[in-house]
């Protein structure tokens, strides 16, 4: 029981010097014991049941956690019902009378529409159409705003979510980062030209390349560089002789260093420390896989493509021994030569003698999409977050996909209506012009109040208009697409410069993904799992270090029932979304899991949440980042660091 409490805590707490209720651990623990599954899986659906709720329902206490009790047994029961009456139709079916069209010769209508005398086609679609259900009429979009009985489409489980100018605690500050420090104050009068200067740090050429077209030779290569890169860098760090380094498969009774991708052993198998090796590159080892055993006291976290280095022995030749996993190298912090960081300082208007105060900082939010709940396409949550941008005077709004969700059902099956304004005829209309009308006009009007703002315009894997299909993806067409002049389309993944502070983004939620292929062996290094998960992304320098990524069928389905888009990848491009020379000052990370900022590794780590949830809406995050005050000693070093984690304050605020 103490072991079991332990669990809960460390899974269930927001920080890890908190405990759970009594209450509340009492409900955990009897879902545990009544339905016999371990706290992980708990865990597991309790995310999936914050997914499915609004955001209003995802704080746990003893209502919210007797609410999820409830639904998981709502759920069994659906399920119980539902096998039931299979094993009924089953039984009906197998005892029934084979019926033919209208001759009693033909049983089994194997002749049925080959004989005049047989009327089969009439007969068959009368009682077809005597069973069918009737189809639904289109989603009518010339209206504005739309009253859920007005041709609002239900979700999957049958609710109409409820119309966005209801809902409750909008402007609810649900996280906050650095409070101490002050929220930004909106300037009386904007400038004329952005305080922003906006520099892409990642090649956006590359990223131009032709998807779809992967061979298995250049693939191996990206993989195989990518093991003997890590290599150099363990031997750098730990100043180890390269005589020290050996293949894992190779069987000797020398201790060695090996260096390897974990994998799981079998293809469907789930990765644990019974089922994991260790592929080594082509150079060092040939290639080949060895399992591994852990020796007592060995304690780490592993995942699928996570690349690792081992000190152990392989005496019989069948397994490798791991007696110590050797710590990953760091990438050092972003740094700048003073004098730049004074420069854009002055165009913030800070000299010498100014008393630093709210108006100085930089105003930057981040979201992303969905954009609009699961039974409208009014995209009401982009339009009130443009408002909120314009009305903070914004100098920066980051927007990352999906913007026309492939995944909603409207979009799914073409089933909706542009607005009534748009001059297109709906024969005519494209998924191109529905994007103009529906995403880049709240956009155009924003630049239009707000001419000084930078936006910055990331894809994703589910945007129905992107013709990248996987992932690393080109960036969005800003002609074809119609977005305004102060909008800059950038690739997925980035790493940018706001001016001097150096920005990480992904959409494809990395986050959710390591949460389900996590397995912790021995004694995590971090018990708050939102902690846990950047540090893997930041040790492994990559965007998305998990390969082969998460199979869609364990994905949560869409709200039409399907499965989801999932994480396609172009293995041949994986080194697109490695980080090169530096460490992020802020790395945003979309994700189904709960928003959060938090300092990982001196990163300022950012999960905005999604701006709309399927049944209702979402959350955004807004960055208040302070200047940067140089000391007197400070002004003669080479180069001094950006220490964003420590003058940035961060709200998660709902929409």
């Amino acid at each position: 029981m103490p072991d079991t409490e332990e669990q809960f805590n460390a899974l269930f707490s927001v920080s890890g010097d908190d405990r759970l209720p009594p209450d509340v651990l009492g409900e955990l623990e009897s879902i545990a014991r009544v339905h016999s599954i371990p706290p992980q899986e708990v865990f597991y659906k309790w995310e999936s049941y914050c997914i499915k709720m609004s955001s209003e329902n995802t704080k746990l206490n003893i209502d919210t956690v007797r609410a999820f009790k409830m639904d998981i047994q709502e759920v069994l029961e659906r399920e119980t019902r539902g096998k039931m009456h299979t094993k009924a139709s089953d039984r009906r079916t197998a005892h029934a009378t084979p019926r033919g069209g209208v001759s009693t010769d033909d049983v089994f209508a194997m002749f049925e529409g080959t004989t005049p005398k047989t009327p089969a086609a009439s007969s068959t679609s009368k009682r077809k159409a005597a069973f069918e259900t009737p189809a639904q009429p289109k989603s009518n979009k010339t209206t504005g705003k739309t009253s859920p009985t007005d041709g609002r489409t239900p979700t999957s489980n049958g609710i109409v979510a409820a119309a966005f100018n209801e809902r409750q605690n909008a402007g609810q500050i649900t996280e906050t980062l650095n409070g101490h420090l002050e929220p930004c104050e909106p300037l009386i009068a904007p400038s004329a030209e952005g305080r922003v200067k906006l520099v892409a740090n990642t090649d956006l050429k590359k990223f131009f390349y032709k998807p779809l077209a992967m061979h298995l030779s250049e693939a191996s290569e990206v993989l195989d560089d990518r093991i003997d890169e890590f290599a150099s860098l363990v031997q750098q760090h730990h100043n180890l002789e390269e005589s020290v380094f050996g293949s894992a498969a190779s069987k000797s009774t020398n201790e060695i260093v090996a260096v390897g991708r974990l994998a799981c052993d079998t293809p469907e198998g789930k990765l644990n420390a019974a089922s994991a090796v260790l592929e080594n590159s082509r150079r060092t080892g040939g290639g080949l896989r060895v399992p591994l055993q852990f020796e007592n006291g060995v304690s780490c976290e592993l995942f699928p493509g996570q690349i690792m280095a081992f000190r152990g022995t392989n005496a019989s030749g069948s397994y490798f021994s791991v007696e110590e996993v050797l710590e990953l190298p760091l990438l050092p912090p972003a740094a700048s030569i003073p004098s730049s960081i004074e420069s854009l300082n002055a165009r913030l208007g800070i000299d010498d003698t100014s008393d630093i105060n709210a108006t100085h900082a930089l105003n930057i939010m981040a979201s992303a999409g969905p954009y609009t709940a699961d039974d409208n396409l009014d995209f009401e949550p982009l339009e009130a977050l443009c408002s909120k941008a314009a009305d903070n005077n914004a100098d920066a709004l980051i927007l990352a996909g999906p913007f026309l969700d492939i995944e909603h059902p409207l979009v799914a099956s073409g089933d909706f209506d542009l607005p009534s304004s748009a001059p297109i005829s709906p024969d005519k209309a494209t998924l191109t012009d529905a994007f103009r009308w529906l995403v880049s006009e709240p956009l155009k009007r924003l630049a239009q109040q707000l001419p000084s703002i930078t936006i910055v315009v990331i894809p994703s894997a589910r945007d129905a208009v992107n013709k990248h299909v996987a992932w690393p993806q080109e960036p969005l067409s800003k002609k074809e697409l119609g977005l305004p002049r102060q909008a800059k389309p950038v690739s997925n993944p980035v790493t940018i410069s706001l001016n001097e502070v150096v920005v990480g983004f992904s959409s494809q939620d990395i986050l959710w993904d390591l949460r389900m292929q996590e397995v912790v062996l021995g004694k995590a290094s971090e018990p708050n799992m939102l902690n846990r998960l950047p540090r893997h992304v930041i040790r492994q320098r990559h965007f998305f270090p998990l390969f082969p990524p998460t199979e869609r069928n364990k994905l949560p389905k869409t709200s039409a029932g399907e499965e989801p888009t999932g994480t396609p990848i172009e293995t041949s491009y994986l080194k697109l979304g490695e980080w090169l020379n530096v460490r992020p000052d802020i790395l945003i990370m979309p994700s189904a899991l709960t928003p959060f900022a938090k300092v990982v590794d001196s990163v300022l780590v950012i999960n905005p949440g999604t701006l709309s949830k399927r049944r209702g809406p979402g959350t955004y995050a807004q960055v208040a980042l302070h200047p940067r005050k140089l000391s007197k000693e400070e002004q003669s070093e080479p180069m001094v660091g950006h220490k964003v984690f420590e003058r940035a304050r961060v709200d998660i605020i709902r929409i």
